[in-house]
Parts: C-alpha cells; sequence; structure tokens
C-alpha cells in the first residue's frame, strides 16, 4: 500500500528542483509543493494535500522544510 512508504523530499538541486521519492521509487523532480502533492497522488496516495505533506510524520524533507525552495 502507498499510505504505508516512506516519503522523502531530497535538498534543493542547483536548478532548485527537490527530488522526491515515494518507498524505494522516484517519482519526480518537484519545484514546488504543489508538484510533490501531485507526485504523491500519482503514486498512489491520492489523501495528499498541502496540509498533508507539511506534516513530518508523512515526509521526511531533507536540506529545509516544505517553505524551502529555491528559484
Amino acid at each position: 500500500m502507498a499510505g504505508d512508504q516512506l516519503v522523502v523530499v531530497y535538498p534543493p538541486a542547483s536548478d532548485g528542483g527537490r527530488r522526491v521519492r515515494v518507498g524505494t521509487k522516484f517519482v519526480g523532480m518537484a519545484y514546488g509543493l504543489l508538484d510533490v502533492v501531485e507526485f504523491l497522488r500519482l503514486a498512489g496516495l491520492e489523501e495528499a494535500d498541502e496540509d498533508w505533506v507539511r506534516r513530518p510524520e508523512r515526509v521526511e524533507w531533507r536540506g529545509g522544510g516544505p517553505g524551502h525552495w529555491v528559484r
């Protein structure tokens, strides 16, 4: 079940994007919080929304939290 898998958002890359992983699979490069939400929904986490991804028990944010984006 996708809901039981660890979700990790990695630190910003040089272009500002952050890799998103669900379980062992990389699901995309996010450039904002809504990208993370969309990738998680596509990976089967239909309940994911902006509030859901901000909760530390749901998502492991590395290199800065959900408000840390480099443009």
